[in-house]
């Protein structure tokens, strides 16, 4: 059987019988195929709301669960009062890691005294005539 392509989109396959494929059949029909309807993730048993994987049942149950947990004095996590106290990212203390770690990150202190880009590209000149110094004896 051989195949060819749809001659209006010209992306999906028919056999030789076939005037169009499904897709381009459903489009000129006018209508909208039957979309799979997605199941809540929690229930399993109705639609999930637009957007979401649950449904509006469970959605329900897990804002009163939550409201619940918040009465009972639970914390939910980040209080408004408490974002302004933090400090900011600078005054983060460094992390020194002790014993044979520390040796190794010795080696990572010259970072701070890294080179200018104009200094690397002497140094690299610099490499660039040696070699030509090299290859001339």
């Amino acid at each position: 059987m051989m195949l060819e392509k749809c001659p209006r989109c010209e992306l999906n396959y028919i056999t030789p019988d076939q005037k169009y494929c499904k897709v381009c059949l459903r489009e000129m029909k006018g209508g909208a195929g039957a979309e799979e309807v997605e199941l809540c993730s929690i229930c399993n048993e109705s639609p999930a709301l637009p957007g979401k994987d649950v449904c509006l049942f469970c959605l329900r149950e897990m804002n009163k669960s939550n409201s619940e947990e918040d009465d009972s004095g639970a914390e939910s996590g980040v209080d408004a009062d408490s974002i302004g106290e933090m400090g900011d990212v600078t005054d983060i203390d460094e992390i020194i890691p002790e014993g044979e770690d520390a040796m190794e990150s010795n080696e990572y202190s010259d970072m701070e005294h890294e080179l200018s880009l104009e200094e690397v590209r002497e140094d690299e000149e610099r490499g660039a005539d040696d070699d030509e110094d090299e290859e001339e004896i």
